[in-house]
């Protein structure tokens, strides 16, 4: 097995990761106000959409990566 493999299979992974979740949010606390001993933080909250097509586009090259680490062997 040449070593385009394990990459093709860790982008088969994160392709159907895609696939199945489509999106992802995060939280992002940043302060507001510092006035001496006192701090005021607001909370925010951010959502990430990953497209189907990059989604599928990732699964496909990962598996054409496998492929051509198997013949390569």
């Amino acid at each position: 097995m040449r070593p385009v493999a394990p990459v093709g299979i860790l982008l088969v992974v994160i392709g159907v990761a895609a696939l199945l979740f489509g999106h992802f949010e995060y939280s992002d606390t940043k302060p507001v106000l510092k006035a001496g001993p006192l701090q005021v933080n607001a909370t925010e909250q951010h959502s990430v959409d990953i497209p189907m097509i990059a989604g599928i586009v990732i699964l496909v090259a990962g598996v054409g990566l496998v492929i051509a680490g198997r013949r390569g062997a």
